[in-house]
């Protein structure tokens, strides 16, 4: 949970270490892919349900869906390896995965060491709450009267701190406990990546509400290696058509148990 917010901290590891690997002839193109049969694809376990492991302790997920169907339209075998947060960017630059996943937000600094392709899914950092509280922007919550409930040790902690210094702070262990504690009323709403909590909130009868004005919304792609153009413009086509056809967002609600937050409207030019 929360891997969306600590990327920054992550991202000057990987990046140094994607500068260190090599990365000049080692990624495999689309037509080597089709010739060794085999999809090889990064996955990280531990951001469930985007990655996690099942009762049979296969990584499982959303991602590997994903990487699934993208491996039957190859018409190739799939092959998972397990990345964690600081290595995923250096095994796709030096080309020991063909692509990777795993919550892969766009930005500029990545941008410097991978490709990647058009969104596969967003992720909403907003404000979760009920249709009983009138809260339209998040700036809303920073007022003594509203008391926010948090997970312990989480990132959000410090946004609010410097962000929402008014507001009133409940801290409990787990997210469950955080979505039962606003659904009973005992809170009036929380600051986090509402699409991670969507099986808890299905647990409680209640008319739930994003607050319309997010935080931010974290664009998540495909990476690839550093101009890999032949994999990254057939992945561009094949996510299109992924979306298009309703799969990614039918998979979406599979493992996260709600629709996605700010969808990513089928488009070839996103």
């Amino acid at each position: 949970m929360l891997k969306t917010l600590l990327r920054t901290a992550t991202l000057a590891v990987a990046v140094t270490l994607a500068a260190l690997a090599p990365t000049k002839g080692e990624a495999r193109s689309l037509d080597e892919i089709l010739s060794s049969k085999k999809l090889v694809v990064g996955v990280n376990p531990t951001l469930p349900p985007l990655g996690l492991y099942n009762d049979k302790n296969e990584i499982d997920g959303f991602d590997v869906d994903v990487a699934r169907r993208l491996a039957a339209m190859l018409g190739v075998e799939l092959e998972v390896v397990q990345v964690g947060s600081p290595d995923r960017i250096p095994f796709v630059a030096s080309g020991k995965i063909d692509i990777v996943l795993g919550a892969m937000t766009r930005n500029p600094e990545r941008a410097k060491v991978i490709d990647f392709t058009l969104p596969v899914h967003t992720e909403v950092f907003g404000v979760l709450t009920t249709e009983a509280k009138p809260y339209t922007d998040w700036r809303e919550l920073n007022d003594p009267a509203v008391k926010l409930v948090q997970v312990r040790g989480t990132t959000p902690i410090k946004f609010i701190a410097e962000n929402l210094p008014k507001a009133q702070v409940l801290q409990l262990d787990n997210y469950p406990d955080a979505v039962r504690a606003i659904a009973q009323g005992r809170a009036d709403a929380m600051v986090d990546v509402v699409d991670f909590v969507g099986e808890h909130m299905n647990k409680h009868k209640v008319d739930w509400k994003v607050v319309e004005t997010p935080v931010d919304v974290y664009y998540c792609s495909i990476g690839v290696a550093k101009g890999n153009d032949s994999l990254r413009n057939w992945l561009n086509v094949a996510i299109f058509d992924l979306h298009r056809r309703g799969f990614i967002d039918e998979t979406w609600v599979k493992w996260f148990g709600i629709p996605m937050i700010f969808d990513v409207k089928a488009s070839p030019y996103f």
